[in-house]
């Protein structure tokens, strides 16, 4: 009995199942033929939009980068120096920026007159990296009028302003082996570019300003998040073991750039930090964002570093640009809206005078 009971079951319960599909269908239509005669109009499908689609299909992605590298000034090619009738000098000379601590440095063995950091650290890629402050205009700019001295100034005193600010230290004589090789370097980079021209890429990327101050507390936890695994939780960065410089630079304390240095201003530090930090970003791959590269650079120079007498500079005040973060200023804001933000009012009020 039981060996056909077992197929007599599933023919039932086959025969159910197609019961109620066949209840289903007769359902169904019988809901579109009432929608039919009753007047209810159901809403129409419309084709998709073709010129949406084609839109979406041919619009290239949002590019990442800062500023399209089409155009971007390139140093001359390396080997090319050799052509060069002094080329022995201007090998010297980038030696020298890439590697200032090596000779110039606590240890230096041509001279001790610097904290220990490099010229490259500001300048990098030895001052060739696009947007890295790189030295494309240096040849072609110079000498030239300088708001911050009043003064035109040379070549020669621009390297001794990072000397005695950016590398706290002391500045080269101006007819030494090391300044004219500098020079020369500098001279070589730029030797393409016409009088009076800054080509595109040269100097720090302009951050857009924020519509409220840098926050040094939001920019503590990006400098542990971003930036401490090579500049270290206190600052003080890789000291190379052989103490002739830093694999990383310290950023703040007595190692590090006083507080006459470019970067000492937040718009310097973020437009540095926005097109090269941390480690791996480019121009044309950044990896933090405006606000991010804002924070970090109020916290870094919210904290103790060498001070610097800047009792002659910009001996006009109407001059000072507006994150110079040290009165008298020739405006009403205050000495921390200088320093921290927000920037947007102080520009406005200058654009008006």
């Amino acid at each position: 009995m039981n060996q056909f009971g077992k197929p007599f079951i599933q023919l039932i319960t086959l025969m159910v199942g197609l019961l109620a599909l066949a209840t289903a269908l007769v359902g169904v239509v019988g809901l579109v033929i009432y929608v039919s005669y009753s007047g209810i109009k159901l809403p129409e499908l419309s084709p998709p939009d073709q010129s949406t689609i084609a839109a979406a299909i041919e619009a290239p992605a949002k590019p990442k980068g800062l500023m399209d590298p089409v155009g971007m000034w390139i140093a001359p090619e390396w080997s090319s120096v050799d052509a060069e009738p002094n080329a022995e000098s201007i090998r010297y000379g980038r030696e020298l920026v890439a590697n200032t601590a090596e000779y110039l440095g606590p240890n230096g063995k041509v001279k001790k007159i610097s904290n220990g950091l490099n010229c490259q650290n500001c300048h990098l890629q030895a001052g060739t990296a696009p947007l890295g402050n790189n030295y494309g205009a240096v040849a072609s700019t110079y000498p030239k009028i300088r708001a911050r001295s009043g003064q035109s100034e040379d070549i020669e005193k621009r390297i001794n302003d990072c000397f005695e600010r950016s590398l706290n230290g002391q500045g080269l004589e101006r007819n030494s082996k090391e300044m004219v090789a500098m020079v020369d370097y500098m001279h070589w980079l730029g030797k393409d570019v016409p009088q009076g021209e800054k080509p595109k890429g040269v100097g720090i990327y302009e951050v857009p300003l924020l519509d409220r101050a840098a926050d040094p507390v939001k920019g503590k936890t990006i400098y542990e998040q971003q930036c401490q695994s090579c500049h270290a939780a206190d600052g003080q960065g890789l000291p190379k073991q052989d103490g002739t410089g830093y694999i990383y630079p310290p950023l703040w304390g007595d190692h590090s750039y006083n507080s006459g240095a470019g970067l000492y201003r937040l718009s310097r530090f973020a437009g540095y930090v926005r097109a090269n930090m941390p480690l791996g970003a480019t121009y044309e791959n950044p990896l933090i964002s405006d606000e991010d590269a804002w924070d970090v650079a109020a916290y870094v120079n919210s904290l103790e570093r060498p001070s610097r007498d800047l009792s002659g500079d910009w001996p006009d005040i109407s001059k000072k640009p507006m994150d110079h973060p040290f009165g008298p200023f020739s405006d009403e804001f205050s000495e921390e809206q200088h320093k921290f933000g927000p920037f947007k009012p102080i520009k406005e009020a200058k654009a008006k005078l």
